[in-house]
Order: C-alpha cells, then structure tokens, then sequence
C-alpha cells in the first residue's frame, strides 16, 4: 500500500528555521551512541547517504511512542531502493533502545544523544509552545489515555529514569550526503511533528498507508 515515487530533493527546503552551515559543523562532531554502547560522530550517519534524522522527544513520551510506531510501518525495501537511511535519535541513556525498540517494532537505525549536544546545537527548544490544533494520524491515544501509559511505564521502569529530558522538544532533518541540508523541522510542541509521509516524499522514498485500511482499487 504504497504511493508513488517522489523525486528526490534537490534543493534546500524548510520548515521554521533553517541550520546553519556552521550550525551543521559543529553538530557534525558531536557523539551519538548506538543499542551496543558504540560512540560515533553524527556526521557519520549521513557522510556518505542521504538520511532522514527523526529527534524524539524521549522514551517515556506516549506520542513519541507511537510515532515511532508508525516509522517502523516504513519498509526496508523502500529505503534501500531510495538509497535513504532512516534514523531516530533519542536522548537517554542507550540502555533504553533495544527496550524502546522491541515496545514500537522498530527495527531501523536508532541511536542517543545522551548529553543533548546535537539538539542544543541545532536549537531544538524545551518547553512547550503553543497547541497546534489539527490532530497528527500518528497520534492514535487521547491525551488522558496516553498519559496514563506513560504513567505507568515511569512507575514500572527505574527509579526516578524519565528516559531524557521531559521538556525537550525534537524535530525532524533531511541531511547528506555531506553537508546538505535538505529538510528542517524544529518542533514546537509535541504535537508538532512532520507527518511521515511528507519527509518520505521530500526525501525521495514511497510514501506508506498508515491507515490501516484496505484500498479501494477502481477497475
């Protein structure tokens, strides 16, 4: 249940602020650690392929959560005929991937920025701005419901381990090879992420049904 092919991005596009060159440098060389306690410089995750950066919020978030959920609906397939790497980074302890992981059925690259340098750098906000008011697809839970589970995965999980820092805010890039800068959104709140499909088509890569439903097909 795809759609069709997009073209690939070939020039800089945006949504809020751009980074700049600088901005990029300096992020560049920033560590992020994968699943395995590995350190590696950012900029090895899109040097030498174009990659979809996906910035979460943190673990315990319940629309994080479900967000990813539907980044793992993405094929592989997809990907690799796109030559696009797709990434989501966290910013907890890396002992908390492969559990966040087997909870959304996400199974594409994923790694932590544990001390927040990226995002600071980048300047991914705290704190929350104002409430978009259409509602995301990928948000599936109510705001009490959701709470609730986030709730309760905090009190099932370690002690006083929020999972990253609960007032920071992600975004979502399109980067490389190199040092381009095809895409950028820095968001508001946590209702204010990119729809999937948007960054897939922007990147180059088929978009997903995300519905659930079967298509109807007119012959």
């Amino acid at each position: 249940m795809a759609g069709p092919p997009a073209p690939p991005v070939t020039q800089q596009v945006g949504c809020g602020r751009r980074a700049e060159a600088g901005e990029l440098r300096e992020a560049a060389r920033c560590l992020v650690v994968d699943a395995d306690g590995r350190s590696i410089p950012f900029q090895a995750l899109y040097g030498e392929q174009k990659a979809i950066v996906v910035f979460v919020r943190n673990f315990l978030c319940y629309i994080c959560k479900e967000y990813v959920e539907d980044l793992a609906k993405v094929p592989k397939a997809f990907l690799q005929e796109a030559n696009v790497r797709l990434i989501v980074i966290g910013q907890s302890s890396y002992h908390h991937i492969k559990p966040f992981c087997s909870l959304t059925g996400y199974t594409h690259e994923m790694y932590v920025d544990t001390q927040r340098e990226i995002y600071k750098t980048l300047g991914m906000k705290r704190g929350e701005g104002n409430h978009v008011s259409a509602r995301s697809p990928h948000v599936k839970s109510g705001t009490l419901l959701g709470s609730m589970r986030s709730m309760w995965r905090a009190m099932t999980g370690p002690a006083f381990d929020f999972q990253g820092d609960p007032a920071q805010q992600g975004g979502a890039l399109i980067l490389g090879p190199g040092n381009e800068v095809h895409f950028l959104h820095l968001d508001k709140n946590r209702l204010d992420h990119v729809p999937i499909n948007t960054v897939l088509q922007l990147a180059g890569v088929k978009t997903v049904n995300f519905t659930n439903k079967p298509q109807i097909i007119d012959i």
